[in-house]
């Protein structure tokens, strides 16, 4: 069950998230008008690194979520599938 400072935090999370799957967004759409305006390559690669950081923090903080709140859950209902998934996403990131 939920408590409402679970579900603040949870929101914090979303908004945290939100915001930086945007910055990412808005960094990519300045590294696609940067190589269409023939910028200087290293320019380039320096925001192409900012958008890979951003969504890797996004996803460390996605998985730290999914750990904390959801994995409880699937273990209840599906230990093996909940297994299964866990290592997919552990295999994604090696």
């Amino acid at each position: 069950m939920k408590t409402n400072a679970t579900i603040s935090s949870l929101s914090t999370k979303k908004t945290k998230l939100l915001k930086l799957s945007k910055q990412a967004r808005g960094t990519l759409e300045k590294v696609i008008t940067m190589i269409e305006s023939d910028v200087y390559c290293p320019l380039i690669i320096q925001q192409a690194d900012s958008v890979s950081g951003l969504i890797k923090t996004v996803r460390k903080e996605l998985l730290a979520g999914h750990l904390d709140t959801c994995v409880v859950d699937r273990i209840k209902e599906d230990k093996a599938k909940a297994v299964a998934e866990l290592l997919k996403i552990y295999n994604l990131s090696n």
